[in-house]
């Protein structure tokens, strides 16, 4: 087993699982029934014993509540991470209106996490069945995720995990720009299996954002700036507002759409 064959495994997952799609009786409209809310992944394997998991238990970075791959597993020798792009019709609806969240990109958020989990989950399964310990540290019973400081924090971020793998650098708006944009939900897998690994190619977090500031109109709670970035204590508090509007669902992600990431690495 090699990342070719993983990536084959889970493009067809992604196109041919019910859990990638909207199922009737949970659709907020009979139009959003089995509409596909991803579309295939990329991945990228990083080393469990890279220096960068340390340094995210900086205060600065992450905190020292972090955990590294091999806290979650210590037989790890591989760290999966993939992204898994939103299709065109959800990217599309959270266009048109700069106040709420689409429909659609709210099923994205929420249904759309249940086939992250169900991916990551069909990974670990395979290279378990393999002979490989594997582990999913986002479905795992030691995963918490808390609010700190006027900030939502975790002991394993996707997010970082993808930048250290090599999938990404972040942008303005604290979103992660891939080769496929910022558009979608990232997930990852600890595994014993030792893959090759991929090399970063940026030395800088922000490297692929090109500061054009086209994500600060863009946001109906007016969190980001040239100068400071994204206030994420604002943010937060919006998303509490669609919780509270939408609940049981959530989101926004206006910051990803119509903008120049929306869908690749800006230039």
């Amino acid at each position: 087993m090699d990342k070719t064959t993983i990536t084959a495994f889970a493009t067809d997952l992604t196109y041919c699982s019910p859990v990638n799609c909207v199922a009737p009786e949970v659709a907020l409209l009979p139009a959003y029934a089995w509409m596909r809310i991803f579309d295939p992944p990329i991945f990228a394997c990083g080393n469990p014993v890279d220096e960068i998991f340390t340094e995210f238990k900086s205060r600065d970075i992450i905190g020292a509540h972090f955990l590294t791959p091999r806290e979650w597993l210590p037989a790890a020798r591989t760290v999966i991470s993939f992204f898994l792009p939103y299709t065109e019709r959800i990217r599309s609806a959270n266009s048109q209106n700069n106040r709420w969240p689409a429909d659609e990109w709210l099923h994205g958020r929420i249904e759309g996490q249940l086939f992250v989990f169900e991916l990551a989950k069909q990974i670990q399964k395979t290279l378990s069945g393999a002979g490989y310990d594997s582990l999913v540290p986002g479905a795992d019973a030691r995963y918490k995720t808390w609010v700190k400081e006027d900030n939502y924090s975790s002991n394993w971020s996707e997010r970082h995990i993808a930048y250290a793998c090599g999938l990404g650098t972040f942008g303005l708006s604290k979103g992660l720009i891939t080769e496929k944009g910022t558009c979608g939900r990232f997930g990852s897998v600890l595994t014993a299996m030792d893959l090759p690994k991929d090399t970063r190619q940026y030395n800088d977090i922000y490297e692929y954002c090109i500061k054009c500031g086209a994500c600060i109109p863009q946001c109906p709670a007016g969190s980001i700036s040239l100068e400071a970035g994204k206030d994420l204590a604002i943010c937060s508090a919006f998303l509490d507002k669609t919780r509270a509007k939408h609940k049981p669902r959530y989101g926004c992600g206006k910051c990803q759409v119509n903008v120049p990431c929306e869908t690749g690495i800006p230039g």
